[in-house]
């Protein structure tokens, strides 16, 4: 297994959609080994299933194809994205399937003996996939009784997925536009429009980009869609890369014409790799493109700046601030400032206009070397706090820790203290 901080990308080319097992099988076809991602999901608090990896062809590409076969059920799990992989039973088919509240697979994630890394991942993927779909149905995420995404098949996939990134040392993953279908699905809540609506609303929340073709299959599943959305650092073509491996994740349907595949390229990238050589000449590397917008306004209050930045960084920017400048015939004002991917530029320079009411904005694209980092989470008397590992450092998340310092009545300090001791204690470090 790699170390964290290898500096490994994964690109995942959703040509033909996506989904959770496709995601798991293309990895492992790119070398993640099966045996050690098995041992991974083996840590989660389940029984009554097999996971298993078979290869295949796809439109005459090598590929791997995911099994999921869950007790009990008389068919293996292929059917979870059934419309993508040419099925035809009663939508996502999790028939035999609790339906598992969030706060229930919240819960299992944690008691998992999982590493950290994994967990955090995975729990990333189910806390998005409860938030929309408890905005869908007006209701508290923890509330969400997940149908298709409940079943042991669907939390083997997104684990399992998560674990072959581990497995494979990845730190940065890429993700193309996203295909997606067109007409309508079955599913648990009956006739859907296809793309489903927990789909497109995990794309417009990330604002990711994607694409429709004329294909009335569900190309793009909902926990496929998740892990992209919830995991990916950027979405866009194939970043510079000195490539190591191609894995093809395959849908059990072979559809004539256009390989049902998820493809993953893994490498290293080049300003990375280079970045050592270039500090001893005393030139950085290339770095990351990122987009730089801006807005000077001198018609807005305190409030709405503060507002504007917390919606620029839900949007999707890497960071979002405010400098005071003085502006023409003396007024003092300020400049709103938004830093993100070349893809987000869109959504967020939106949010920029529409939240200061400026008639306009300005942009430059710039490169940015950020530092590798993963991240994990601790307990502080029983209560979990995210850290981040970075450079050596332990830097305790804010939220969790004032949440945290609320409920026991502690000091801020004393709890961000406790997290870093607890992650120093676990052995976790930013090297």
């Amino acid at each position: 297994m790699s170390s964290p901080t290898s500096g490994r990308t994964a690109w995942f080319h959703c040509f033909a959609g996506t989904a959770g097992d496709m995601t798991m099988a293309a990895l492992v076809h790119a070398g993640a080994d099966p045996m050690q991602v098995m041992a991974i999901v083996g840590g989660l608090p389940l029984d009554g299933y097999a996971l298993a990896f078979e290869p295949v062809l796809r439109c005459g590409i090598a590929a791997t194809q995911a099994h999921v076969a869950v007790h009990g059920d008389d068919h293996s799990h292929d059917h979870d994205h059934g419309h993508h992989h040419g099925h035809d039973h009663d939508g996502h088919g999790h028939g035999h399937a609790p339906h598992r509240p969030y706060r229930v697979i919240r819960e299992l994630l944690a008691a998992a003996d999982l590493p950290p890394r994994v967990r955090e991942r995975a729990q990333r993927t189910f806390r998005l996939l409860a938030e929309v779909e408890g905005a869908m149905h007006r209701m508290p995420a923890d509330e969400v009784e997940f149908h298709e995404v409940g079943g042991v098949d669907a939390i083997v996939d997104i684990v399992g997925a998560c674990a072959a990134l581990e497995v494979l040392g990845i730190d940065r993953i890429v993700c193309s536009p996203i295909t997606v279908g067109q007409g309508t699905v079955r599913a648990a809540h009956g006739e859907l429009p296809n793309p489903a609506p927990a789909v497109m609303e995990l794309l417009a929340r990330r604002g990711a980009p994607s694409r429709g073709i004329a294909d009335r299959k569900e190309l793009a599943t909902p926990t496929g869609v998740a892990l992209m959305t919830a995991l990916a650092d950027e979405f866009g073509p194939m970043p510079a890369l000195t490539v190591h491996s191609v894995g093809y994740g395959a849908g059990s349907a072979d559809i004539p014409g256009r390989p049902n595949v998820v493809q993953v390229v893994v490498g290293t990238a080049m300003g990375a790799a280079g970045a050592a050589d270039s500090a001893a000449s005393g030139t950085p590397g290339a770095g990351q493109p990122v987009q730089l917008l801006e807005a000077n306004v001198d018609d807005v209050t305190g409030e709405m700046l503060a507002h504007t930045i917390a919606a620029l960084l839900a949007a999707g920017a890497h960071d979002a601030w405010a400098t005071p400048i003085v502006m023409k015939k003396g007024r003092p004002a300020h400049t709103v400032h938004a830093l993100c991917q070349p893809a987000d530029s869109a959504a967020v320079g939106a949010v920029l206009v529409r939240e200061t009411g400026s008639l306009g904005l300005r942009g430059t694209t710039l490169e940015r070397w950020p530092q590798q980092r993963h991240h994990a989470t601790v307990h502080v008397h029983g209560h979990p706090v995210r850290v981040k590992l970075a450079g050596g450092r332990v830097k305790p998340e804010y939220d969790d820790a004032a949440a945290v310092a609320a409920a026991l009545g502690l000091p801020l300090r004393a709890v961000l203290a406790a997290a870093e001791q607890a992650a120093t204690s676990d052995g976790l470090s930013g090297e």
